[in-house]
């Protein structure tokens, strides 16, 4: 903790605080022996930027209005990003062996000990907004930014180390060694992009990297030729692959740490035309994303879940096309029925993420564990709760349907359009009506809409189209407003910030059951539904346009207005 005692006060042209008001919350620090900014934060409304401003000017530190452009890269690039992110701080000067380091709590002893430590330059702090810094940060730790350091040391490393592919590959594992930072940089931008998957692709004359960010593919640089065979083998070697097989396609794994956090990437090579290609899924392993209110946020919708769930035996559906979200609501569901007292067991291909308490089966075809002889085990297994990863054949539905029916609560996923459409692939796959309508408990189907960016989020007033097909009554139309991002640095300048669930939920009533077994068709048992309250997947998503959650545009790319 730092122990200086103030040595300035704000003259007249500050106006923020009052000599009188500062002494008052020094005293009150002493009293307390809190930092200052806590106790500028809890008993004053100062924003962000006063604050820093008090206290720099209470401790004699230059305060500095932060700016991406006057900063040289290569000087930010004198501590890691890892440093940076963590301690929130920037190097933005240097003078001999003088450091200036740009910080939010400039403050912070242990931070400037540990820059000092790691870059032999005494550091000299200057003030500036977290918020500022974050931005600058982003700005010169940027996988482009990055990437261009790494190329530009590989070309000054010229040709002299022109010898076979087998001696550079010796070279991966140095750290500082500019292949190992490219493949950093790609990954931890990736992950700091908020992406699912990281694309790596030979396109001709370069290797192009694409992160997927709220399900859309975006650019983040392209790779030169140069360095196309050091990166593509540099991953295969990080996730345990065999370098020298590039004709058949492979999958490994690895994990790494970065900014405080475990992740597990699977990695997937597939030989392509022009090279292979390598695809990484992103999984955070100490992500909390498993509370249903959390993922199904719209109480109504919660409500339905939880009066489906809370029946002993039977089985509920999810569908969707793959990447709606269907894994992430079964997790949830299962996190809410998972108690003590229950033998949980699911078979998965793949088992993405590790659930507590939960025994967890890996599908293995080529080992002969199938999802139906994977079933036949676990129901030997005393389970009362199964989840299935996804119904694909005659014998695993007829499984799941016999489980459903002696007492046991099976959740599992089907592709199908829409909720009544799980009713008739169940009877197309081979299952007998009277047993679906029997099994049942409910079908949902699930779609995810991208949300408008809270840092950009923009009020407008609809257009004629827009209302109609909102189907806003006369009165309403003529004062309806909805939202849209404009676009910013925060969002990439798309307009849009993560996404949420949305939902078209059916309950098996004592109807549907009986329309079920007398074999109807999907139109039908959807008016039935319609008519004891169900919404569709059109109705919630035009909802959430509504309401500013997302544009009308998000909901006609995730949902066919038309069809519906």
């Amino acid at each position: 903790m730092n122990d200086r005692r103030p040595t300035k006060t704000f003259g007249a042209d500050e106006k923020i605080l009052s000599e009188a008001e500062l002494q008052a919350l020094l005293d009150r620090q002493a009293e307390t022996g809190e930092s200052l900014e806590s106790v500028l934060g809890r008993e004053t409304e100062l924003d962000e930027e006063q604050q820093v401003k008090v206290v720099a000017a209470a401790y004699d530190i230059e305060y500095v209005d932060l700016s991406v452009e006057t900063i040289d890269s290569i000087v930010a690039h004198l501590v890691s990003h890892e440093v940076a992110t963590r301690h929130n701080v920037i190097p933005v000067r240097r003078d001999k062996n003088v450091l200036t380091v740009a910080m939010s709590h400039p403050l912070d002893l242990r931070a400037r000990d540990e820059i000092e430590m790691k870059t032999g330059y005494k550091v000299v702090p200057v003030a500036a907004t977290s918020g500022a810094i974050q931005q600058a940060i982003r700005f010169h730790f940027d996988v482009a930014s990055v990437t261009k350091q790494a190329i530009a040391s590989m070309r000054l490393k010229g040709d002299a180390d022109a010898a076979t592919e087998e001696k550079r590959e010796k070279l991966f594992g140095v750290g500082d060694d500019p292949i190992t930072r490219l493949v950093a940089s790609l990954i931890r931008g990736g992950i700091d992009a908020g992406a699912s998957d990281i694309h790596i692709e030979p396109q001709g004359s370069d290797l192009r990297v694409r992160y997927r960010v709220d399900g859309m593919l975006r650019s983040a640089v392209s790779v030169p030729p140069s360095a196309q065979a050091e990166v593509l083998s540099h991953v295969k070697i990080l996730a345990d692959m065999d370098i020298s097989e590039r004709r058949i396609p492979q999958d490994g794994h690895l994990t790494i740490g970065h900014n405080d956090k475990e992740y597990d990437l699977r990695v997937s090579s597939l030989p392509a035309v022009g090279g292979e290609k390598i695809v990484l899924r992103i999984l955070d392993k100490t992500t909390e994303r498993w509370s249903l209110d959390a993922v199904v946020s719209s109480p109504a919708d919660n409500a339905k879940f939880r009066e489906m769930v809370a029946n002993p035996y039977g089985m509920l559906l999810l569908t969707g096309p793959t990447g709606s979200g269907k894994t992430t609501t079964l997790y949830s569901v299962l996190q809410l029925v998972n108690t003590p007292e229950k033998n949980i067991v699911t078979v998965e291909d793949p088992v993405e993420y590790r659930l507590a308490g939960i025994t967890q089966v890996q599908v293995r075809p080529v080992a002969g564990m199938t999802f139906a002889s994977a079933l036949r085990s676990i129901l030997r297994q005393d389970p009362d709760v199964i989840l299935i990863g996804e119904i694909r054949d005659l014998e695993t539905a007829e499984i799941a349907v016999s489980a459903a029916l002696t007492g046991h609560l099976v959740l599992s996923t089907l592709h199908t359009n829409d909720a009544a459409g799980a009713v008739s692939r169940l009877i197309n796959i081979g299952i007998p009506p009277f047993l679906v309508a029997s099994s049942l408990l409910g079908t949902v189907a699930q779609r995810l809409i991208r949300t408008i960016c809270p840092k950009c989020r923009r009020r407008y007033a609809a257009t004629s189209d827009e209302r109609t097909l909102l189907g806003l009554s006369p009165r309403q139309r003529k004062r309806v407003m909805l939202a849209r991002g404009s676009g910013c640095a925060a969002c990439y300048g798309l307009g849009y910030q993560g996404r949420k669930s949305v939902y078209e939920i059916l309950r098996i009533s004592s109807d549907l059951r009986r329309m079920i077994a007398d074999g109807q068709s999907d139109g039908a048992l959807k008016e039935q539904a319609l008519s004891e309250g169900m919404r569709t997947l059109r109705m919630s998503a035009l909802d959430e346009a509504r309401h500013g959650v997302t544009t009308v545009d998000e909901v006609a790319r995730v949902v066919d207005l038309k069809r519906e």
